[in-house]
């Protein structure tokens, strides 16, 4: 059995760590090398670095910051925000980082997905799906949750894995920062559906939130914000407490 991962998130903004509530009422909480190598230290097995603005701004990822970050980590990093084209993902990889994943881009281009896998590998390319329950659905968003578009998220996945997407990094708007839990229904639909690794991302509160994520959904990880930047749980406890319920964790 494959062991669930615990995934530490980091939003930039202006070269500062940010966390929002439902995407609003963004607030600066730290420094994204300190940050990280904090994590690292409590034994997170990946960081995912997100420019929050660069898509919604048509800026260019903070490469240096990227550079420094990567630099600074031994554990697989994630960079993504305002990468819109191949080349760009090339660069990022170059930086140090393990992965790059790409949102607005992909929505606004699906075949950049294809193209990407191509140059770069499926296992290199994470589609972040931003969703917001809709009546008895999901919509996509993009642009930082700015933009509805309309697409069904279900569907959305499905089309990300068949495009050649290596993994999906599921945010759910309607939970993000109310640290009330995952949600459920979400990812439970999304993991089932598709083949590839799922991260369930939006509303980890406490150790049982990621219990019930991993115990009611195929999600492969699941990733928080809020309760690490203010030390409401220790990454390492954490993983104790997952072992001590019985779900498999990565050893720090």
């Amino acid at each position: 059995m494959l062991s669930k991962r615990i995934i530490a998130a980091l939003d930039i903004r202006e070269g500062r760590v940010v966390k929002g509530i439902k995407f609003q009422s963004i607030r600066e909480v730290g420094d994204p090398v300190e940050s990280a190598v904090a994590y690292e230290e409590q034994g997170v097995d990946e960081i995912v670095f997100l420019d929050i603005t660069a898509s919604h701004e048509k800026r260019g990822i903070l490469k240096e910051l990227a550079t420094s970050v990567a630099q600074s980590l031994s554990i697989p990093f994630t960079v993504g925000g305002g990468l819109s084209k191949v080349d760009d993902m090339k660069e990022v990889i170059k930086t140090g980082a393990d992965k790059v994943f790409i949102n607005s881009a992909a929505v606004r281009n699906p075949q950049l997905i294809w193209e990407a896998s191509k140059v770069i590998g499926s296992a290199n390319i994470c589609v972040a799906v931003d969703a917001k329950r809709t009546g008895d659905s999901w919509n996509v968003y993009i642009n930082g949750g700015r933009l509805d578009t309309r697409k069904n998220a279900v569907e959305w996945c499905q089309a990300c894995e068949q495009l050649g997407a290596g993994e999906i990094l599921l945010t759910s708007m309607d939970t993000d920062g109310v640290r009330e839990g995952f949600d459920i229904p979400l990812t439970k639909v999304i993991s089932e559906v598709v083949n590839i690794p799922v991260i369930a991302s939006g509303g980890a509160g406490s150790v049982e939130d990621f219990v019930e994520v991993f115990t009611k959904t195929n999600a492969s990880a699941a990733l928080a914000a809020s309760i690490f930047h203010y030390g409401t749980i220790n990454i390492g406890d954490l993983k104790n407490e997952l072992e001590r319920a019985g779900i498999n964790v990565r050893k720090s």
